[in-house]
């Protein structure tokens, strides 16, 4: 199958591929609701040591500079509690984390999570967490420029490969906030 985005050597529908992603996000795709089919979610396959973005775009198609989105946890605090969160914004931007994030989050202070705080509460590694596979109960605000594009490519919860998803499928994920701004220049 040819990926609906840049170059890859192996691309295929995400159900297909359960054995290729961590669990929490197998376990997503497996029960995949809304209105995009979990079909049309895609993996492809991805080097690890391509994974830096000046390379990835070289190796894998330029275009995808403009198609990719970045998922970041982000830690909301107030009052001495902890609350943890999920940004996409487009890889071109990056996360108004003292604005809009912690406005949307009504804490004092916003910052993005340590990677251990991170990698150990989502069961994703780092530099490949997606918004797909979350934990139940997290917020997942997305920027609504990534609800734009047909195709936006993200990770998979795993450094080796990513996931191709449909912009308008990020609306429709469990706790997801469609924001305007959450992406900066």
């Amino acid at each position: 199958m040819d990926a609906p985005i840049g170059h890859f050597d192996h691309a295929a529908p995400a159900p297909d591929c359960l054995d290729e992603l961590t669990r929490p996000v197998a376990d997503a795709v497996r029960q995949w609701q809304g209105s995009v089919p979990a079909e049309q979610i895609i993996y492809v396959e991805t080097d690890p040591q391509w994974a830096d973005t000046a390379v990835f775009v070289e190796h894998y198609g330029r275009e995808l500079l403009e198609q990719s989105a970045n998922c970041v946890v982000v830690a909301g605090k107030r009052g001495g509690e902890t609350s943890l969160a999920a940004c996409v914004v487009l890889s071109t931007t990056r996360v108004d984390v003292n604005g809009v994030v912690r406005r949307q989050l009504g804490a004092r202070k916003a910052s993005f999570a340590p990677m251990e705080t991170a990698t150990s509460e989502t069961g994703m590694e780092y530099g490949g967490i997606t918004p797909i596979g979350l934990p139940d109960g997290w917020p997942v605000l997305v920027d609504s420029a990534v609800l734009d594009l047909p195709y936006v490519l993200v990770g998979s919860g795993r450094r080796r490969g990513k996931l191709l998803v449909p912009g308008k499928a990020f609306a429709e994920l469990p706790g997801a906030v469609v924001l305007e701004g959450l992406g900066v220049s």
